[in-house]
């Protein structure tokens, strides 16, 4: 199936288009000891349902690995979207099948999809959403009843200081703990990464879990990543990941 546009994306934040920023995600992202594929990816796939005969939406879905994935694993239709143009230039190049049909589409745009899905999956893509209540909404109305909603995230005590993550460190550059601040100022936040200048949204636990609720999902699995003893013992910087982890995962059901 072929790439579709959805050129109105002119109010939206679309640094993956951007040249300098797109080639050092794509270093980021095949970097074999990146968080992402250390300790994200595993979490959120254990939290896949059967797959089999499912047709499956994947927000943000990038270069579309997780696409073929899921096909792979036996859905029958896949539908993922992107608001990069550049991204979904790889995914329709590198990972496309006959099953999976990718769209450019801002995901505050979601509500013009037609039809309905069993899963819908989105990795380290929400807390770019200003509007999460909107989203989960948009979300609700087109997963079949008891469909699967899973999502995963920057960790909410990431994203809450507002001058970005830190750690108090010794004078030997160990790391003694995190420095939380401005957990309760939901919101958005201004940071650094790869670029200046990108803009991501705080949201409490209870925000996140409140908003589910009210669109009618109930929460079944919440998990917090961390990588195992035999990665931390061969790349020791990840075990500050137990004084704050770098993501939540939620899996939940439409009632």
């Amino acid at each position: 199936m072929g790439d579709e546009k959805n050129m109105d994306l002119s109010d939206s934040q679309n640094v993956y288009d951007d040249e300098t920023f797109f080639e050092g995600y794509r270093k980021l992202r095949e970097n074999p000891n990146s968080a992402n594929i250390l300790e994200e990816k595993p979490a959120i796939f254990s939290l896949c349902p059967d797959l089999k005969g499912k047709a499956v939406l994947d927000l943000g879905c990038g270069y579309g690995e997780n696409c073929v994935a899921f096909s792979e694993m036996g859905a029958v239709s896949v539908v993922g979207i992107d608001i990069s143009a550049k991204m979904l230039e790889v995914a329709n190049t590198e990972n496309k099948l006959d099953n999976i049909r990718y769209i450019n589409m801002d995901m505050k745009k979601i509500d013009s999809i037609k039809g309905k899905f069993d899963v819908v999956f989105s990795s380290l893509a929400v807390h770019y959403i200003k509007d999460f209540r909107e989203l989960l909404h948009n979300i609700s109305n087109f997963l079949n009843q008891n469909g699967i909603l899973i999502f995963s995230q920057e960790h909410p005590l990431t994203t809450a200081p507002i001058g970005g993550a830190h750690w108090t460190k010794d004078e030997e550059g160990n790391v003694l703990h995190y420095d939380l601040t401005d957990y309760r100022r939901n919101g958005e936040r201004t940071v650094s990464w790869i670029i200046d200048g990108i803009t991501k949204y705080h949201r409490c636990f209870s925000e996140i879990v409140n908003s589910l609720v009210d669109a009618g999902f109930i929460v079944e699995r919440m998990l917090e990543p961390i990588p195992t003893k035999e990665v931390i013992d061969k790349l020791p910087d990840y075990e500050k990941g137990i004084h704050k982890p770098n993501f939540l995962i939620i899996k939940a059901r439409k009632l």
